[in-house]
């Protein structure tokens, strides 16, 4: 039995080489989601490092608070009314922004306050507005696990991605009443 030289298995695999290749890109439609999401995965971790960078360098900020969640915030504009209630409707304008700056939505850009049961809004939001006044203005940085974690909302917030809101306390509606709470507290 004659053995196949070196140069002889080269020039197979360099004429049979293609053709496996050509065999391998006939994915069927599993393998083909298995690779959307591992090049998904690498590009998630990748923006969780980003936002994990951001906060790490953020908290070091002069007037920026760092909850044991991870929320940080930093008061713009201290408030004199009511607090909301977990279950209290907040009336407030708002922005968010990635860490890169990109706005993805914004009240002002609609010239309309937005309303929201504080108990069906992100788990950052819930926080961060929970120990605010009506009047009150904060910066919201959230981590990605109190955003919208590993999924994405839509197509302009990546999953884990950490956000920044700018947001201002208008209001606070009682739970169950469509009355407001007068703005001093009282």
């Amino acid at each position: 039995m004659k053995l196949l030289s070196r140069r002889s298995l080269l020039g197979i695999a360099l004429a049979f080489g293609p053709l496996v290749l050509l065999v391998g890109c006939g994915e069927d439609p599993e393998e083909a989601r298995f690779r959307q999401e591992l090049v998904d995965k690498a590009l998630n971790d990748e923006t969780r490092r980003a936002g994990d960078a951001f906060l790490a360098e953020n908290a070091k900020q002069p007037g920026v608070v760092v909850k044991p969640s991870g929320l940080q915030y930093k008061v713009m504009r201290e408030g004199s009314g009511a607090k909301p209630g977990p279950k209290d409707v907040v009336v407030v304008h708002y922005e968010g922004t990635r860490i890169d700056g990109e706005v993805f939505d914004s009240s002002y850009e609609r010239g309309k306050p937005a309303r929201f049961p504080l108990n069906q809004v992100i788990r950052g939001w819930s926080e961060g507005l929970m120990d605010m006044r009506a009047g009150g203005e904060r910066m919201l940085y959230l981590p990605a696990d109190l955003a919208y974690g590993a999924r994405s909302p839509s197509h302009l917030i990546p999953a884990n991605s950490a956000l920044i809101f700018k947001v201002e306390l208008l209001d606070v509606e009682q739970e169950g009443s469509s009355e407001q709470r007068p703005a001093s507290g009282e």
